[in-house]
């Protein structure tokens, strides 16, 4: 396969797992916590970048690995918040709360609250957090296969 061809899978994958991460909010009604919201902003640049070097900016697939790296980790560390391995922004945590009142916690307008440290949905034990970082270290390593490909 050509490096195009790498660097349209690397594309459509940060793509699906944008996609898939939207269908679970609007169309199942899981809301985002902050930190899912900070896994999505990585896979969105991999889809700009991947476009970018099928256009003809070759050198933009490592920045398209850095980026699919990047949300990789983001999982890793949301999974260890989940699981109580390390502690998560208390912005974010259900200590975050501790300090509202009952009116603050009734001022959101109808919005749902998600907590970084609690999960919403798992498979095979794996939450969604788990599931970003396993995809998105085997998009890492769709990007090298890109990246070392010839032209």
């Amino acid at each position: 396969m050509t490096r195009n061809g790498w660097i349209l899978i690397a594309t459509l994958g940060s793509l699906a797992m944008i996609l898939g991460a939207w269908f679970f909010q609007y169309v199942l009604g899981l809301a985002p916590c902050q930190m899912c919201f900070w896994q999505r902003w990585p896979h969105m640049a991999a889809v700009v970048f991947g476009i970018a070097a099928l256009a003809g900016v070759p050198f933009m697939a490592w920045f398209g690995a850095l980026a699919a790296a990047t949300t990789s980790v983001l999982g890793i560390y949301h999974t260890g918040v989940e699981r109580d391995w390390w502690d998560g922004p208390q912005s974010c945590t259900g200590d975050g709360l501790a300090g509202l009142s009952g009116a603050d916690l009734l001022s959101t307008d109808g919005t749902a609250i998600a907590l970084c440290d609690e999960v919403a949905w798992a498979m095979f034990g794996l939450s969604m957090p788990s599931w970003n970082a396993i995809f998105s270290a085997l998009l890492v390593l769709i990007w090298i296969r890109a990246i070392r490909s010839p032209f």
